[in-house]
């Protein structure tokens, strides 16, 4: 049986500072529907290695800790972000910082890591619905996927939502610093052996470099109306 006949999945990839997060979360919040945040969990796994002392060439050691994750998901109301707890600690900020998603990025690369965390992803699928926020959500986890959107971006402007998004959190930051960390895990991310960031053949391309978020949603609800979800 396939992914879509048990739900309707949306399945929203792109690189990092799309916007994908926060696409993502309000189309569950307004379909219903649970909310699989990918990158999360490759973020987590990056952060199980630095409380365990493993190195990211570690490869058999990464995919044991992949497979074993002790890991909750705490929803969040409405389109809020949900708190993650990793073995027992709330990770929730922790996670988001720009040394993790560098470690991730490398974590991510790794095949016997991403087949470790794949049947976990697939087993978020479970009725009404499934948003699938990721990199390769529409051409690996969820092919079958009835909505598939990439999800894009200029790389100078997704390093000044970062640093903006930084700077409001009291955060030091540099823009220059980073958009060279971007363009280095565009790189790595688009062109890493296993599942390279990319398009599903059959995705909605939307770039949203000069698109307001509210812009984004209705595009893509327009396009689950067009699939025959409403």
């Amino acid at each position: 049986m396939s992914t879509s006949d048990k739900c309707f999945v949306i399945a929203v990839d792109g690189p990092s500072g799309s916007g994908k997060g926060t696409l993502s979360r309000m189309l569950a919040s307004h379909f219903g529907f649970h909310l699989l945040d990918s990158g999360a969990l490759y973020r987590l796994t990056a952060v199980a290695a630095r409380h365990h002392g493993v190195a990211l060439d570690d490869v058999e050691t990464l995919q044991v800790l992949a497979a074993h994750l002790d890991v909750q998901f705490v929803a969040g109301s409405g389109g809020d972000e949900a708190r993650i707890i990793l073995e027992g600690e709330e990770v929730t900020n922790a996670i988001r910082t720009e040394s993790v998603s560098s470690d991730a990025s490398v974590v991510a690369s790794l095949g016997p890591v991403r087949t470790a965390l794949l049947a976990r992803q697939r087993d978020f699928a479970q009725p009404p619905g499934l948003i699938a926020d990721g990199r390769d959500m529409g051409t690996v986890v969820f092919p079958d996927a009835p909505l598939k959107i990439y999800l894009d971006a200029s790389a100078e402007e997704r390093a000044s939502r970062r640093y903006k998004q930084l700077i409001s959190k009291g955060l030091g930051a540099s823009l220059d610093d980073i958009l060279n960390d971007i363009k280095t895990r565009d790189s790595r991310d688009m062109n890493r052996a296993v599942a390279p960031l990319k398009p599903a053949s059959d995705a909605v391309v939307l770039d949203s470099t000069s698109m307001a978020i509210e812009a984004v949603f209705k595009a893509v609800l327009d396009e689950a109306r067009h699939k025959g979800l409403h």
